[in-house]
């Protein structure tokens, strides 16, 4: 019995990257910025950066921006320049995106519980669209795709286990009610990733 060949994965052309990058940072960009009205936060650098504005007021597009910058290193040394230029063109994209939706949105009245579950599904959605043209959210994200691509390790998981150490560093900055749907949008957030970005599973 013969061993059928997989196919072969046919890779995304320049134009869908140019719309997929920024439709997953804008997917993104929009559940941050929901999480950060109602006083919530994210896993990862993002929730590094939320906390961050939390407790010194700077914007958190500037601190989700600069809390990256030392991981294009890892980047650019172990997913190569075309992953690390997309990936930072998503950060950009991401801070700037964030910005932009509190000058046209106001969600103050908002129920928490729904803003946390949106949130936790656009950003996976997002990052999985991101993920899949070749790049990452930043930061742990990069770290998360690094281990799927070369290890095989899904990146929901480690997407999880870091969200689990920021999450818990929030506690004296979040309220109790607020951090509990802040955690269920986390929960959300990695069931995405992990049921629908799973190695072999995609090709191109």
């Amino acid at each position: 019995m013969s061993v059928v060949d997989p196919p072969i994965a046919e890779r995304h052309a320049l134009w869908e990257d140019a719309l997929a990058l920024p439709s997953g940072a804008f997917l993104m960009s929009f559940g941050l910025f929901l999480l950060e009205q109602i006083g919530g936060v994210s896993g990862g650098l993002a929730g590094v950066a939320i906390l961050g504005g939390y407790w010194t007021g700077v914007q958190f597009g500037l601190l989700f921006f600069v809390v990256n910058l030392p991981f294009y290193w890892l980047a650019v040394r172990r997913m190569g320049w075309t992953f690390t230029l997309k990936t930072l063109l998503t950060v950009t994209l991401v801070s700037a995106f964030t910005w932009v939706h509190g000058q046209y949105l106001d969600v103050s009245e908002i129920a928490p519980l729904y803003a946390a579950i949106f949130a936790g599904l656009a950003i996976g959605v997002g990052m999985i669209m991101i993920f899949r043209h070749g790049a990452s959210a930043g930061g742990f994200g990069i770290l998360a795709a690094y281990l799927q691509e070369r290890r095989g390790i899904r990146a929901g998981y480690v997407q999880g286990a870091l969200d689990i150490v920021v999450v818990s560093a929030s506690l004296a900055l979040v309220e109790p009610l607020i951090l509990l749907f802040s955690v269920l949008g986390a929960v959300l957030l990695n069931l995405v990733l992990a049921i629908n970005h799973r190695p072999g599973r995609y090709f191109g």
